[in-house]
């Protein structure tokens, strides 16, 4: 008989028989009933935790994204660092890029929601990962700490997203270096 599975581990599970969910049938085909079967648990299980799909959705997608968030790279330079951690996200994260932009497209329209609120980077911690990388740079005296607005930071991250989802597959490491040196650098430098 299998161990009965109870508080984190109960979460983790059924929060990854959720992004299973997600990433084979997509939002529209997304259930709650779907994901209970998945996870092998009941109804009562699931909707203690969620009380509707929006709201496990949403759960699901912080989870995912602070599961899947690379470590910060500290290579003593700026530009290694954003190197370095671009080709891991434009390599390894394709799928989940894809996922959350392709699958979500029918959860955006339906909620109203856009995906920059569902991916809430305080949640996620990608803010704070993000905010170590540069403030190590700005204490290296590699950037200039004034031009360094939450928009400009994300830049380079917009534009390899935008190259994942132009190309529906895995970022060049010239495109990521022309990201870094023709557009990012010059920008904060």
């Amino acid at each position: 008989m299998a161990e009965r599975r109870r508080g984190a581990v109960l979460e983790k599970a059924l929060l990854e028989a959720a992004w299973d969910e997600l990433a084979v049938n997509g939002y529209a085909r997304f259930t709650m009933d779907a994901v209970v079967k998945r996870a092998g648990t009941s109804p009562p299980v699931l909707y203690r935790r969620w009380s509707d799909r929006d709201e496990l959705v949403r759960a699901t997608i912080v989870h995912v994204l602070k599961e899947s968030r690379p470590a910060v790279p500290d290579t003593g330079s700026l530009r290694e660092d954003l190197l370095t951690l671009m080709r891991e996200i434009g390599t390894a994260h394709v799928q989940l890029v894809l996922v959350m932009y392709a699958h979500l497209a029918s959860y955006y329209r339906e909620t109203g929601r856009s995906p920059g609120g569902l991916f809430d980077p305080v949640a996620t911690g990608r803010k704070a990962a993000l905010d170590t990388l540069f403030d190590r740079a700005v204490a290296r005296g590699e950037i200039r700490p004034e031009v360094l607005t939450e928009r400009v930071k994300t830049l380079p991250f917009v534009l390899l997203r935008h190259e994942i989802l132009s190309t529906v597959a895995p970022v060049p490491d010239d495109v990521i270096g022309e990201i870094v040196d023709t557009i990012f650098l010059p920008l904060v430098r």
